[in-house]
């Protein structure tokens, strides 16, 4: 469809863009990221024609772009810039009418009934029909950008080129404006060629990137192969973590502020744990970043507030979690600071336990009971109903863990308690074998991610070796203190 083959390019004798290669295919949605100067423009001006190569080929359907005629390059071509202001006042319906120019012929231009279905097309296609009759310049910075959408749209183009098409505009703008083009893209195979500024945008909707630096091809490939840590920071000098998108299997660049200011010798302790009869609460002084599967707040996040409240053993809720960030909002919790568990234990039988070892510190807050305990390798053989019981393990840890510490730890944890229960020799009631849990376990980690780093959490690493001690200890109590009551 489109193939650019060693194209040198730029103003007068200044080259800015170097044997620059690729071919983007029918109904292929691809970016063009790079640094401020990297030659991004200058690229999408070659492709359009607008600037003349100074070196190499650019081909459509197979065709040299030099040799089309401006008229037949203009239904086949269209360019959406980056500025897109009108100093004159017209209806929403003839500027996008100005898009099927390419259309009219002859000296006295007329205009037809293709013409007139091909910009209602387009305004149904943006949903701008019921501004058709308003002056563009009434409208929105975001309204605006759609109105010469469809203008470009209404030329029915099979190459759609864009600068920066979300620039100025507000998330919910950016949001209409890329899912219209990306629907297009889809249902009409639409070839797209778009520079972005935002890399997390870009990945989110492209299907290949390009990244330049000093007018060159870095890296062309998928958001996953383009967007790498080392790639981003060596090409905008800027330090980034790399994470997926919560919804899509396309990754999401975090930047990383210089911390310099920040105390990384700060630590949490128990001293500032409370038990009441109602909830066990622990207050950090700062954030730590948490993976838990709590009943409010659960997963990944930061939170600097964790609660595990007492409820009645008949306790019964249809939606446990709102219920729960009620009780958290009436008990004068911010709601989206905090970790939310619940237990049918009595909070008197709360464990503590603390380790440190001069490499790691940590401490672990435990409620367990054994009501309704369940072997998990027979649990697929009865039927059953939920019982209290719940076994809920919270680990605070002093250091900088690793996505694989954070996961290391839940295992190791879990790994702790299920020994916890074997040398108890706690049964499964209906199976009559070892229990590994109970029905409601829920388990959390939370690390200040200050001072020391930690790569590893497994059985035999420093801090698995405190946490599976920490919680070995602290279910084996908490268990045989609630079986004396």
């Amino acid at each position: 469809m489109l193939k650019i083959d060693h194209i040198f390019g730029g103003y007068d004798n200044n080259i800015i863009v170097s044997d620059v290669s690729f071919t983007v295919g029918r109904g292929e949605f691809i970016g063009i990221l790079g640094p401020n100067g990297s030659g991004k423009t200058t690229l999408l001006k070659l492709i359009s024609g607008v600037l003349p190569a100074a070196s190499g080929e650019i081909f459509i359907n197979e065709k040299q772009l030099a040799s089309y005629k401006p008229a037949e390059l203009a239904k086949i071509l269209a360019v959406l810039p980056q500025s897109t202001e009108s100093s004159f006042s017209f209806s929403v319906k003839e500027t996008v009418s100005f898009g099927r120019y390419p259309y009219q012929k002859g000296l006295f231009k007329q205009w037809s009934d293709a013409d007139e279905q091909a910009v209602k097309d387009a305004l149904d296609y943006t949903n701008l029909m019921q501004y058709q009759d308003k002056d563009v310049l009434s409208l929105s910075g975001g309204e605006r950008q759609r109105v010469f959408l469809a203008q470009a749209l209404a030329q029915k183009p099979e190459i759609f080129l864009l600068d920066e098409p979300t620039n100025h505009l507000d998330l919910s703008h950016q949001k209409v404006l890329m899912d219209l083009l990306k629907q297009r893209t889809k249902q009409k195979q639409l070839t797209v060629v778009s520079i972005f500024h935002d890399l997390n945008l870009a990945s989110l909707y492209c299907d290949r990137l390009i990244l330049m630096d000093n007018g060159k091809i870095v890296s062309i490939g998928s958001p996953w192969e383009v967007l790498t840590e080392d790639r981003v920071q060596e090409v905008y000098h800027t330090d980034v973590r790399r994470q997926p998108h919560p919804n899509m299997p396309r990754p999401q660049l975090a930047i990383m502020p210089n911390n310099e200011q920040e105390d990384e010798t700060e630590m949490i302790t128990s001293q500032t744990l409370s038990i009441k009869p109602k909830h066990i609460v622990f207050q950090s002084p700062f954030p730590l970043k948490t993976i838990s599967s709590s009943v409010v707040n659960s997963g990944i996040g930061w939170f600097s507030t964790f609660v595990n409240r007492h409820v009645s053993i008949d306790y019964h809720c249809e939606n446990s979690t709102l219920e729960m960030k009620q009780y958290l909002h009436e008990e004068g919790f911010r709601v989206s600071d905090t970790v939310g568990m619940m237990t049918a234990i009595p909070l008197k039988h709360c464990v503590i336990k603390e380790y440190s070892d001069g490499t790691v510190s940590l401490f672990s807050v435990v409620t367990a009971g054994i009501g309704g305990a369940v072997d998990v390798s027979k649990s697929y053989l009865f039927p059953r109903a939920f019982q209290p019981g719940t076994i809920n393990i919270m680990i605070f840890v002093n250091g900088h863990l690793s996505e694989e510490a954070f996961l290391q730890g839940v295992v190791t944890a879990t790994e702790a308690k299920a020994k916890a229960l074997s040398d108890l020799r706690v049964k499964d009631a209906l199976s009559d074998t070892t229990a590994t849990g109970t029905a409601t376990d829920s388990i959390l980690l939370a690390a200040t991610q200050k001072g020391t780093y930690i790569q590893y959490a497994g059985p035999i690493t420093d801090l698995g070796k405190g946490i599976g001690k920490c919680v070995y200890e602290a279910v084996s109590e908490a268990i045989q203190a609630v079986g004396k009551e």
